[in-house]
């Protein structure tokens, strides 16, 4: 064992100036900068940060040494070493740190979701720090895939102001040649409860589901949705979203963008000049074409919030859902249903792009970090040979038309894609609630595009209750499921993916309604309205509900017009107006409580968030907001009768 080394030879390339005026950490950076190995004569060259939330550790050749959470940051590693060394070809000094993610798939079920939406602000906090730590950066680049740690990172992104940044996103998982994909597979419990399935089958196709080690999952969840929002936000090179993970396209997108945050550096485009309210509407209009997750409605407005720009309003949803035609048919909400890997050959982003700008939806005058205008960078994909070639690809490959992907809105018309997000309001819901409506079965829409659905409340104040009255076959068709304490205060609004999942293993599972003020994986289908507001432990109506109420739901796919209303009790049905009368006469249920194990972390989240706006604002921390709530209140000068 030593004790003593001789050190890096050379010398720091500095000078009397640097010594008289740098502040102390700028010069000791050098020491440790040539510590680490990096040669001395090149200490000067410009720094820039890559951010990732890599996870797990792998061999040289991919075996794995210690797993991460899930495949979405488990490749990441290599975009930052693509990034890093195209930064040092361009005579610049990378710099890497990371803040690891989790899977909401892992946590579905678990007291690991308690923990999922709050983790969110915490990686946006870390990463900031991280960002701010090393002062001298000329710019970052960050590198994320999946449902968290991707919003977090356009959080912390958005917060550069004029410093350049990119966004790399982190791909998509491979189909398996033959098997389902990571949405269908993660229903085999229930599958195999409801003797659907063998137990040899469940074992099998679950083995198979995740083809390929990286990249997000192969449906348009939060992953995939928060990917095409980054790239819809210009914070994203061109038809980087969605690419298939380890392959040699994914890697040159992060050679690409390291080229041009150099660029940016260059050119002094901030990340302010990408990040305008015009490239969140832009945003929230891809959105909507893609039909994309709900979840999006929370991080959006966080993104937003974090640049210093108005967060999107439910009212702003609902008015570009109205106008704007989904365009994408992809997982999970068809008709044909293709994975995210094809949509990506089939043109992705820019291609959904071309069709909305001949519509004039898109404000195409909005920079973007290839460092043109979106009306450039369209115009460069529209005759571009690699549009050509991967289309042909998806059609030599695959046998698929990428004609029947992504579609003109005539022909998305003609085969029945409707608007995606319909925001309920009643008096359930009196501030508001959302609904994926794309996913109710078309079968229960009639001839005017409306759903109508009348049934018993089956209430559920835990997850685990509501999944084991599915899966013992005690839910029973025509009923609405009402899970309620899951919003922020309950369960850090947790996502109940495992009861939609769960419900599709029932043969009547089309005829079962669920109202919650948890939230939804994107990868949810049926009649399910979230996000109901207030949530039950904030004194919202729906905390009020009895076993047995009647429950009458209206969603209107064409007008995105909806209600959920308490119209009746005891077998005597009445109007909307008399139930809102009956619910504020009725006190709130006495078994609401919180998730017996909800951490004190996500219970100071949830108190955070509800002085910010809540979830209608994001989610986020508003700093001026909560020092305003925490303000004593202005004393009054006493009295004097001299």
């Amino acid at each position: 064992m030593k004790t003593h080394a001789a050190g890096p030879q050379g010398a720091l390339p500095i000078t009397p100036e640097m010594l008289l005026t740098q502040p102390s950490g700028n010069l000791f950076g050098l020491s440790q900068d040539a510590g680490m190995g990096w040669e001395p004569q090149r200490l000067l060259d410009p720094e820039f940060l890559i951010l990732s939330t890599h996870g797990g550790v792998r061999a040289a050749d991919g075996t794995p040494i210690a797993l991460g959470f899930h495949t979405g940051h488990w490749e990441v590693g290599l975009l930052v070493s693509e990034a890093a060394g195209e930064l040092r070809a361009q005579h610049c000094i990378p710099f890497a740190g990371a803040c690891t993610d989790p899977c909401d798939g892992r946590t579905q079920g678990t007291e690991g979701m308690l923990d999922s939406l709050p983790y969110r602000n915490d990686a946006a906090i870390v990463l900031r720090r991280l960002m701010r730590s090393l002062p001298t950066r000329k710019g970052v680049l960050g590198v994320a895939t999946c449902d968290k740690g991707l919003p977090a990172m356009m959080m912390a992104l958005a917060s550069s102001g004029k410093v350049p940044s990119i966004l790399i996103p982190g791909g998509v998982t491979l189909l398996p040649d033959e098997g389902e994909d990571a949405g269908k597979v993660q229903t085999i419990g229930a599958r195999f409860a409801q003797k659907q399935i063998t137990l040899e089958y469940a074992a099998d196709i679950g083995c198979r589901a995740c083809a390929s080690p990286g990249g997000g999952c192969q449906f348009l969840g939060t992953a995939a949705t928060a990917q095409v929002v980054g790239e819809a936000l210009g914070l994203s090179l061109p038809h980087t979203a969605l690419a298939p993970s380890g392959q040699p396209i994914w890697l040159d997108a992060a050679q690409r963008s390291a080229r041009a945050i150099v660029r940016m550096t260059q050119t002094a485009m901030g990340t302010d000049a990408i990040l305008t309210a015009a490239s969140i509407k832009n945003a929230m209009v891809l959105h909507a074409a893609f039909g994309g997750s709900t979840n999006l409605l929370l991080h959006l407005p966080a993104i937003a919030h974090a640049a210093g720009l108005p967060r999107p309003t439910a009212a702003d949803w609902a008015e570009i859902n109205r106008r704007t035609p989904r365009l994408v048919d992809a997982l999970p909400n068809g008709p044909r249903y293709f994975a995210t890997v094809q949509v990506f050959l089939a043109g992705g982003v820019p291609e959904v792009m071309l069709h909305l700008r001949r519509a004039g939806l898109l404000d195409t005058s909005v920079k973007t970090v290839a460092g043109t205008t979106l009306d450039e960078c369209l115009n460069w994909w529209q005759d571009s040979l690699r549009r050509r070639e991967l289309k042909e690809q998806l059609l030599t490959q695959d046998g698929i038309d990428a004609d029947d992907v992504i579609m003109s809105p005539d022909v998305a018309r003609s085969r029945g894609l409707t608007s995606t997000v319909c925001f309920p309001s009643g008096n359930l819901a009196p501030e508001g609630s959302v609904i994926k409506s794309t996913a109710i079965d078309p079968s229960l829409i009639d001839e005017a595009g409306v759903y109508r659905h009348r049934g018993p409340a089956r209430v559920f104040i835990t997850e685990s209750a509501a999944i084991d009255a599915i899966k013992n076959g005690a839910v029973l068709e025509g009923d609405v499921m009402v899970l309620i304490c899951g919003g922020p205060l309950g369960a850090g609004m947790q996502e109940i993916y495992q009861i939609t999942a769960a419900l599709k293993a029932l043969p009547h599972c089309k005829h079962v309604a669920v109202l919650t003020d948890a939230r939804f994986s994107g990868v949810s289908t049926g009649a399910c309205i979230g996000h109901i507001s207030p949530e039950a432990l904030a004194g919202g109506p729906i905390g009020c509900i009895q076993e047995g109420d009647t429950i009458e739901i209206v969603i209107d796919r064409n007008a995105l017009a909806g209600s959920v209303d308490l119209v009746g009790e005891s077998g005597e049905i009445f109007s909307r107006e008399e139930g809102s009368r009956r619910l504020a006469a009725r006190s709130p249920r006495p078994d609401l409580a919180p998730h017996p194990a909800l951490p004190n972390d996500t219970r100071l989240w949830a108190a955070l968030v509800q002085a910010s706006g809540g979830v209608w604002g994001g989610c986020v921390y508003d700093t001026d907001m909560i020092l305003a709530r925490l303000a004593p209140p202005t004393s009054k000068p006493e009295r004097s009768d001299t």
